[in-house]
């Protein structure tokens, strides 16, 4: 990820928007605190495939404990 303050982006904005094109996420700083990101459009898809991947990882199928129509003594009180 490149870090760059607002005023290098409008001064520069076309290069850097070809860079988010090509898959780069580029973070805008103000005054050396980050104010905005910008990623290439398919970010969040990609983003929740990946993290979609790592949860096939460690997820446990048939991970119940108890029948769905159980009742529950809360439930009775």
């Amino acid at each position: 990820m490149t870090t760059i303050a607002i005023s290098e982006f409008r001064a520069n904005m076309s290069s850097f928007l070809q860079k988010v094109q090509n898959g780069e996420i580029i973070s805008l700083t103000q005054r050396g605190t980050e104010i905005a990101r910008l990623v290439p459009p398919d970010f969040a898809q990609l983003a929740a495939l990946s993290l979609r991947d790592d949860l096939r990882e460690t997820a446990i199928v048939g991970d119940i404990l108890a029948p769905i129509d159980a009742e529950w003594d809360a439930i009775n009180s």
